[in-house]
């Protein structure tokens, strides 16, 4: 936990037990008895997200009995802490701030606290903060499958106790400057949508001559009139998983490592040289294009100088695609076969559903809009520059998402080191002290605590 010194001067630190009224757990039920047909709503901590906020549309239903729906329902300002759940997401906690128009009930892997005098969304910032979640973490009992947070040693947490009035000063700051980063956020993580959108707008136009005056009669010609297909072997000598080296003579491809406009290297085979020489089929020539046909259809990539190895083969699951005319421009129909008219082919054509394919006998025949040279080489310069343009955008977009990251946990670390109330204190001392302070009210909780502890009974003295 931070440093006590740290936190304004007048705050004073409590036990998470020394502010709690009243708490349990929420109802059993398994999951023969949910439904969605069922009388009663049941918020589940899948319910409930890792910033606090409640994910109510999709609800299952439970029956219940009238006493249970009395005990077990939730009212406006109940804060819930999940208290099992995987390592990364146990923990989560937040305020119930909806007026339920029926009763919803809670989940036995949830707990229900209610505070004496406190706001109970400071205490959720508070858990949700980079300091609270330290110490939550700290706590978390786990095993391979599941972890957990118990009663016992959430209450023997230390928290900041600010007086009542900057509590809830503190809480409205923080619920208005968060939810303005959430905006922030959701608008920033749309943009990479909105660039794919756009990049295969790109493509599109690119192939429908939108991108060139052009000077050239455009002409339709069948793929296999412009590339001569290549399979990868699939004879006897085939390499298998005992052929597979971490290093070696061959570069040994496979669908995984072919992605939009390039090859992915993170994750390799090789081969030895003598069985490279056993192999009839699927060795690539630096200007071969390569075409994923089976699995994720129709990633295209180039064998191109960029590509560090000398020695290369295809798996059965890819075609390499070899032109016929040295003229052709390869980046062309790199563009052209990702493009969304392709793509389109791809989809009407392909067999198999569990194992998408695409036959070479198929692919061979598709018909490709062919440019004269020039507005090919034109095309992929106007595309390049459209696609750099793109792609600044999604790094600056990544950059701030960073940030906006980054500012939610700086924003809570501020707000409990009293930066975010400082001015308010400076010009409201009346409500930071006195009758106000941050020690009178912990003794005003601590006497509602002990009003609420049942008698001690006495026991009779035995007569002589």
């Amino acid at each position: 936990m931070m440093e006590y010194t740290k936190f304004p001067s007048d705050w004073s630190i409590c036990l998470f037990s020394d502010l709690v009224a009243s708490s349990f757990t929420g109802l059993v039920r398994s999951a023969r008895e949910q439904g969605f047909e069922l009388n009663f709503k049941y918020l589940k901590m899948n319910n409930l997200d890792n910033k606090g906020s409640f994910r109510l549309e999709d609800l299952v239903r439970v029956n219940a009995e009238e006493n249970e729906v009395e005990k077990y329902s939730l009212d406006k300002g109940d804060f819930i802490f999940n208290t099992r759940n995987s390592f990364e997401l146990v923990g989560k906690c937040g305020v119930f701030d909806i007026e339920p128009q029926e009763p919803i009930l809670f989940n036995n892997n949830l707990l229900k606290v209610k505070f004496f005098s406190v706001e109970p969304r400071l205490v959720a910032h508070w858990l949700n903060s980079p300091l609270g979640k330290g110490d939550l973490r700290a706590i978390t009992s786990a095993t391979t499958s599941v972890a957990a947070i118990y009663q016992k040693q959430l209450f023997g947490l230390k928290l900041p106790l600010p007086p009542l009035a900057e509590q809830k000063m503190i809480a409205d700051k923080l619920d208005t400057l968060l939810a303005k980063v959430d905006t922030t956020k959701v608008r920033l993580e749309r943009i990479p949508q909105i660039l794919k959108t756009f990049r295969q707008s790109v493509l599109a136009a690119a192939v429908r001559g939108k991108l060139t005056v052009s000077k050239t009669e455009w002409r339709n010609e069948s793929l296999e009139n412009c590339f001569e297909c290549i399979d990868g072997d699939r004879g006897p000598n085939y390499p298998k998983k005992d052929d597979y080296l971490s290093s070696g003579y061959c570069l040994f491809l496979s669908t995984k490592n072919v992605r939009q406009f390039g090859f992915d290297f993170s994750d390799t085979v090789f081969l030895s040289k003598e069985k490279d020489s056993i192999l009839r089929k699927g060795k690539l020539k630096r200007g071969d294009i390569v075409i994923t046909t089976r699995g994720t259809l129709g990633y295209v990539a180039s064998y191109d100088k960029t590509v560090p190895y000398d020695v290369v083969r295809i798996n059965s699951g890819m075609l390499i695609l070899r032109k016929k005319d040295e003229k052709l421009v390869n980046d062309y129909f790199k563009i052209l076969l990702a493009s969304p008219y392709f793509q389109k082919m791809i989809e009407d054509q392909r067999t198999g559903s569990a194992q998408p394919q695409l036959p070479a006998k198929i692919i061979k025949n598709f018909i490709l809009p062919v440019p004269g040279c020039n507005d090919q080489a034109n095309i992929v310069r106007r595309v390049e520059e459209l696609f750099v343009f793109a792609d600044s955008i999604e790094q600056k977009v990544n950059a701030a998402l960073e940030r906006v990251n980054n500012l939610t946990q700086s924003i809570l670390a501020k707000a409990f080191r009293g930066e975010l109330t400082a001015d308010w204190r400076a010009a409201n001392p009346d409500l930071i002290s006195g009758e106000n302070s941050s020690e009178v009210l912990l003794d005003k909780i601590k006497a509602e605590r002990e009003a609420l502890r049942p008698a001690k009974k006495t026991a009779a003295r035995k007569k002589d």
